[in-house]
């Protein structure tokens, strides 16, 4: 599951940007969480995160509902 919920950001991810090639996602499991790092081509940063936060804030919250099953804490951590 947490395979389908990684493809999830990517894919996300891949349709904000202009560099769809240079997104990269790394994942790490603990007993409570699973933390995803999203590092994406520094131009296009900005489009990640969004004005005032709103699509990272928005990605956050669709990354919460869809490991609603797992039981456990998802985070999305954006890498500069």
């Amino acid at each position: 599951m947490p395979d389908n919920i990684k493809e999830l950001v990517i894919l996300i991810s891949k349709a904000l940007v202009d560099n769809p090639d240079s997104v990269k996602v790394n994942e790490m499991l603990s007993e409570q969480s699973i933390i995803f790092e999203l590092k994406v081509d520094p131009s296009d940063l900005g489009k990640v995160i969004g004005k005032s936060g709103r699509t990272a804030h928005a990605m956050r919250t669709l990354l919460e509902s869809a490991c609603g099953k797992l039981k456990k804490r998802c985070i999305l951590e954006i890498l500069e």
